[in-house]
């Protein structure tokens, strides 16, 4: 089979889909590997690299020709995919549920292609290789730890000198997932003070294991356990205020606050309020990682850094795409173990079995119809 690997084209997308390594594996397989002319330039992965490793290049139209599956990173426009093989594979992040989402999903399902949402993998332990989400997530958490820093004018471990002493920054990490826990041991290698908070008890015992301090709601139920999926959900509004008043306490005597928080299929929650973010002293850094999905703070704005009253506000979009060869590694290898994972060597191709939990998760289009109950609700 054919498989086409193309070249990012949304704004500040720096990330590809596939790289020499996994084309290797891929060809290992015996597949064709056909890569859009400078897909991964912004990833430092040059052109001749994808031919030594049994790629061959060629403009978009060449590399679609006949392709039975295709890679991407985000989810293209239908009306640059010309000439993909009937049924092909479409596998990237999909964002359907995004803006102009359920648009592409239509124009895919015209197309007859099968689309597969890698971001709606699910979170269980066979998928886990697979699960774009919790690398890019990693990285973002890394990432949004050094931005601050960088935009934070003081040091952040304690350091003791001739001259006295500087005290250890002080981080507050407000959301612990994938992001929030590398958040917490960047930080935390960094030599910060870290606390952190989350509305999932489970976490509570992660925070301490990286050796931060739990920050959490005592008098009010949260969500027990991990949540659907892994994420958190929607809490009740006396939770909501009762974490309001524990924050506003807390977030006064921070340097540096990252929040994490999202909830799948809908806006980010509010986590900091203009009034929490003048509580803060004068050169105090936030980095929202929820900017592009309406943002956890007031007044972030998404691609900018902001200044509100002495607060720096980080509102980096594609946080992922910031570190653009580890992100396209990680990212191609889970587009790698995906499609290895359902390697059919009899007929040439991956095939998704029907009733696969995987399969029923990330199947957005199929037949020419648009399938994800997600959209059909």
């Amino acid at each position: 089979m054919k498989i086409a690997v193309l070249h990012e084209r949304a704004e500040g997308e720096t990330r590809v889909a596939a790289t020499p390594e996994t084309v290797r594996k891929f060809t290992a397989l015996g597949a064709q590997v056909g890569v859009e002319q400078g897909a991964g330039a912004a990833a430092g992965l040059a052109d001749d690299d994808y031919v030594a490793a049994g790629a061959t290049i060629a403009d978009r139209a060449g590399v679609l020709a006949g392709a039975e599956l295709v890679l991407g990173v985000r989810g293209p426009d239908p009306a640059g995919l010309a000439g993909v093989a009937p049924g092909a594979w479409l596998v990237a992040a999909l964002d359907p549920l995004g803006q102009d989402g359920r648009a592409r999903a239509a124009g895919y399902a015209a197309l007859g292609l099968e689309a597969l949402a890698m971001e709606w993998m699910p979170r269980i332990t066979r998928a886990q290789s697979m699960d774009i989400l919790s690398s890019q997530s990693n990285l973002a958490g890394y990432k949004a730890v050094l931005d601050a820093a960088s935009e934070y004018g003081r040091a952040l471990p304690m350091m003791m000198t001739a001259a006295g002493t500087i005290p250890a920054a002080r981080v507050f990490v407000m959301g612990v997932g994938v992001a929030g826990l590398q958040a917490i041991a960047t930080a935390r290698r960094l030599g910060a003070q870290v606390s952190a908070t989350d509305v999932r008890a489970a976490t509570r015992e992660q925070i301490q294991s990286l050796g931060a301090k739990p920050i959490f709601v005592e008098q009010v139920a949260g969500i027990e356990g991990e949540g659907q999926g892994g994420y958190a959900g929607e809490t009740s509004a006396e939770y909501q205020a009762a974490q309001a008043a524990l924050v506003s306490g807390h977030i006064a005597r921070q340097d540096i606050v990252i929040t994490t928080a999202l909830i799948p299929g809908r806006p980010a929650p509010r986590l900091i309020s203009a009034a929490q973010l003048a509580t803060m002293r004068p050169g105090s850094v936030v980095v929202d990682l929820a900017v592009e999905q309406g943002g956890n703070v007031e007044g972030a704005v998404a691609g900018e850094i902001v200044r509100r009253g002495g607060v720096t506000i980080i509102g980096h979009r594609n946080m992922p795409a910031r570190l653009a060869a580890d992100a396209s590694a990680l990212f191609a290898r889970n587009l790698f173990n995906f499609v290895s994972a359902f390697w059919d060597k009899e007929a040439g191709r991956p095939v998704l079995p029907d009733g696969d939990p995987i399969a029923e998760a990330i199947r957005v289009t199929r037949g020419g119809a648009v399938v994800a109950e997600r959209l059909r609700e």
